[in-house]
């Protein structure tokens, strides 16, 4: 299709992310919830709804909810009541989800995302709401039967709803990341959509440029990556708009993304809100939400990485892309953090971050949570460097490698122990600089004469004298003031 038929069109879409979050214990019982266990092993008859059981609402669940509230400007709602969703598939036997339904806990709020244009937009949040996880079908192991893992049922999910603002696949990509990031600062879910713990599905339409009423769409379901979710967008939009222009029907349905074809296909008619069949959920009690409690929440969050960003780069003076490599991570940042209480020399703090320490740690696939050597200690390497007493090529390959030897050792120590301070003394340096001139008396002449590039053969020359150990800024000056007497 042409370029200018497709610019015709506008894409309309909506995310549903599915967040499932790090409680020890399911949202409605004590099973655990431990990734990885034996198949049915952590299902108990409250979790399968025997007759005779009774749920009881996870308190940190409706903590975790909060929290997300709160970081997304959401308003927190007081009074929250549960509901039953009809639910008819094999893995989640009791044949109904707990969930929310009128009475959703957050409404409202909005999560900042960078376009790829490098402006910023805000993508409006319908609600959050709190539910249960189903069990898990493995249909791939037995070739006559599916399977059926019960211990992700009951586990506890919040379903943050967006508004239609998405217009691309690109936008709902860079959504998603911030989603996952936002969630782990807030220490309520490990964000890994490997391990089924962000799930998305997409809602997506199209509309002619121009119009104001939305086409009908289209949901996309079983997303398991950023990239998928991307191009299943991208995928959905050209499949539709291509629908149109031939004359057919966009039929309201659910479809499946295939990634090793890049394409979706269709996996069921789409369930009107009334196939749901929600009614209050008779077995747990409304929980009240207090404007206290949202209070003493508020104060137990950490710094978000849009706050740090901003720190960073307008309180700390850093660039953009040392900001956001910072903030990418919460451990990282925490680290960095944790060296800024210790020195002021952010940009140093910041160089040593990116440099030697990710160095270590892309070697050994590491997080910096096992680096070895303390922020504290970071901080006393970088005030060495800073105050002059030891180089930063002496910081970085000789002092460095010994502390990850051994942590808990002292950066100034091991260079005293290994004869490493520079020599700042006036009347030393002199001395080499002097020896390093007489040794190439031909190469001062040519210094004279507007040669300036051989001063860095003088200054190999003083280094060598000193044992590596002459100040280079001192040494450097010296050599300049001498050659020009």
């Amino acid at each position: 299709m042409s370029a200018s038929k497709m610019d015709a069109w506008e894409a309309i879409i909506g995310l549903e992310v599915h967040t499932q979050l790090s409680t020890k214990s399911k949202a409605y019982s004590s099973d655990a919830t431990e990734y990885g266990a034996a198949p049915n092993s952590q299902v108990s008859p409250i979790s399968l709804g025997h007759p005779g059981t009774l749920p009881v609402a996870n308190k940190s669940v409706i903590e975790y909810a909060v929290r997300l509230g709160i970081a997304c400007g959401c308003d927190i709602r007081e009074w929250n009541e549960y509901a039953r969703k009809n639910y008819f598939y094999a893995d989640l036997p009791k044949g109904y989800q707990i969930t929310q339904d009128k009475t959703p806990i957050c409404t409202g709020g909005a999560v900042r995302i960078e376009t790829t244009e490098g402006g910023e937009k805000f993508i409006n949040l319908t609600r959050i709401h709190m539910e249960e996880d189903s069990g898990k079908s493995i249909h791939d192991l037995d070739p006559f039967h599916s399977l059926i893992d019960l211990n992700r049922a009951g586990v506890p999910l919040l379903e943050i709803v967006s508004e239609p603002d998405f217009r691309n696949g690109e936008e709902a990509y860079a959504y998603l990341n911030e989603i996952r990031k936002l969630v782990r600062y807030l220490d309520i879910s490990d964000g890994n959509m490997e391990e089924g713990s962000l799930r998305c599905d997409v809602n997506v339409s199209v509309r002619k440029r121009g119009t104001e009423k939305f086409g009908t769409k289209v949901e996309v379901k079983n997303l398991n990556s950023f990239r998928n979710v991307q191009k299943s967008i991208d995928f959905e939009i050209n499949r539709q708009i291509a629908a149109i222009e031939a004359g057919e029907t966009i039929v309201q349905e659910t479809r499946t993304f295939d990634a090793s074809t890049g394409a979706t296909a269709i996996l069921r008619a789409k369930e009107d809100a009334h196939d749901y069949r929600y009614f209050p959920e008779p077995d747990l009690q409304p929980v009240v939400v207090t404007q206290d409690y949202v209070e003493k929440v508020k104060t137990t969050l950490p710094p978000l990485p849009r706050e740090l960003y901003l720190k960073y780069t307008e309180n700390l003076g850093l660039s953009d892309y040392d900001a956001k490599v910072l903030t990418e991570d919460k451990s990282v940042a925490m680290y960095f953090e944790e060296c800024l209480a210790h020195t002021q020399n952010a940009k140093g703090a910041s160089n040593w971050i990116q440099g030697p320490i990710k160095g270590w740690l892309n070697e050994r696939a590491e997080v910096i949570e096992n680096f070895p050597v303390p922020a504290a200690t970071i901080a006393e390497l970088i005030a060495l460097v800073d105050d002059g007493k030891v180089s930063n090529t002496v910081a970085n390959q000789k002092i460095f490698p010994l502390l990850l030897e051994k942590p808990d050792g002292k950066p100034e120590a091991i260079a005293s122990e290994n004869d490493w301070v520079q020599e700042s003394d006036s009347n030393a340096l002199q001395a080499h600089v002097d020896a390093a001139l007489a040794q190439y008396p031909d190469k001062v002449e040519e210094y004279k004469n507007g040669k300036k590039g051989v001063l860095g053969l003088f200054m190999g020359e003083v280094m060598k004298l000193s044992q590596g150990k002459a100040d280079p800024k001192v040494a450097s000056q010296m050599l300049r003031e001498t050659l020009e007497k």
